[in-house]
């Protein structure tokens, strides 16, 4: 029997019903049940759902902010494609962003900051034991937030914090692969070290490798 595209929303969660439809059609995205160059017809999503058709036009809105979807003049919302040459030229700004403000970061992170980092982690180990996707890339984002402010180039954040939506489809994409998830923990892990023994070098290497792996986990996606 075919798998549903989308199934009706309960309202048995303490979450918005805005937030469910958005993280359901986001999860249908990812799963290629919803395909890359669909089109979202609002009212058929919404009858799916079993909702109005106000969630819904919200959640695509914020989908579009995060790269899930495209906005076409007079057609109306796709689901956003992603082509290998989106993925190579994010990556290769990211990789190099990241490394910088790894090497950045062991020269200039606090001891609250390091105790943040290793709080990190440890938030990213315990959702990976209920496989929470969700609470696992909040767990990522918050890891590397804390390198980016601890790398104390305001600048720096500030290019970081402008690829943000471009990198969140990838970075919920590359975590949703088998064994990535416990990969990328290890390689957190060792970044974190690496910053602590204010090891610049050592950081900066590990860093882009860990960007590096991400990237080739959504390829083979």
């Amino acid at each position: 029997m075919k798998e549903p595209r989308l199934v009706p929303i309960k309202l048995d969660n303490y979450k918005p019903l805005r937030e469910m439809v958005f993280e359901s059609l986001r999860e249908a995205i990812i799963s290629g049940r919803l395909r890359p160059g669909e089109r979202m017809m609002e009212i058929q999503l919404a009858e799916e759902m079993g909702v109005s058709r106000t969630p819904v036009r919200e959640a695509i809105r914020k989908l579009e902010l995060e790269g899930f979807v495209a906005m076409l003049p007079r057609k109306g919302a796709y689901v956003a494609d992603i082509s290998v040459k989106d993925i190579v030229d994010v990556f290769e700004i990211r990789a190099a962003l990241e490394a910088l403000a790894a090497g950045l970061a062991a020269e200039r992170i606090t001891e609250e900051e390091l105790d943040q980092l290793e709080r990190s982690l440890v938030q990213i180990s315990e959702c990976s034991s209920d496989d929470n996707l969700d609470a696992i890339v909040a767990g990522d984002v918050k890891f590397h937030d804390i390198i980016y402010q601890a790398s104390r180039n305001q600048r720096l954040v500030q290019i970081i914090t402008h690829l943000h939506e471009q990198i969140y489809r990838f970075r919920m994409t590359s975590l949703s692969q088998p064994g990535r998830i416990k990969i990328a923990l290890d390689e957190h892990k060792k970044i974190a070290e690496a910053i602590s023994d204010r090891n610049v070098e050592l950081a900066q290497e590990l860093a882009r490798e860990h960007i590096e792996n991400a990237e080739q986990s959504l390829l083979n996606a």
